[in-house]
Parts: C-alpha cells; structure tokens; sequence
C-alpha cells in the first residue's frame, strides 16, 4: 500500500516538486503491481485529499498560511477517512484489486 496525493493527478502552480514525487509514486506503484501479478500481491495506491493532521506544524509559516487560506471552508478529512479507504482495499476478495483509490474532501476541488 502506498500512499500518494492528488497532486500527483493534478498540477498546481508552487507545487511542481510534490507532483513530480507523487506522480512518480502512482508510477512505481502500478509498475510494482504489473511485475507483482504472478506472485499474486496486489499493489495500491491511495491518493488522499486534504487531511487534518499537523503537517502545518512542520512547514514554513509562509506556506502553512498559503495552505489555511486554500482549505478555508472546507470540511476536511479525518485520518480515520483515509484508514477507512486503506481497510476497504486490503480487505477485498483475492479476485478483486483496487489499484487506485483517490479520496478527497465533499468540497475539494483539485
């Protein structure tokens, strides 16, 4: 189980280091998952949208205020969300693969 971003679906001005990790990450994730099928591992990745957990706690405040003003509004996800989605997947029959799960808050738009 990986664990991206939509940045990697979706570029934004002042994020292109972050799109480049994340986009690599949905990459290696499905390469991972194709040479994986004959030992029957599933591979996924889970794309989670806006979060609250303390990252803010961990970055510049210049960006953390960049990052308050574009989540304003908006109900964001709890981590117990994206736990949620990670169990629906890992959970699912041997015949079943989700490859890709892309969970963002009701009011996120990118």
């Amino acid at each position: 189980m990986n664990v991206g971003s939509p940045a990697g679906r979706v570029a934004r001005p002042g994020s292109s280091v972050s799109g480049l990790t994340k986009s690599g990450l949905n990459a290696f994730t499905e390469s991972l998952r194709q040479e994986l099928l004959s030992e029957r591992v599933r591979v996924s990745v889970v794309e989670p949208g806006t979060v609250d957990t303390d990252l803010a706690n961990h970055i510049s405040d210049t960006t953390r205020d960049a990052a308050r003003r574009q989540v304003d509004g908006i109900e964001v996800l709890r981590p117990e969300d994206i736990a949620d989605a990670i169990s629906y997947i890992v959970t699912r029959e041997r015949r079943v693969a989700v490859n890709e799960m892309l969970v963002r808050a009701g009011d996120q738009t990118w």
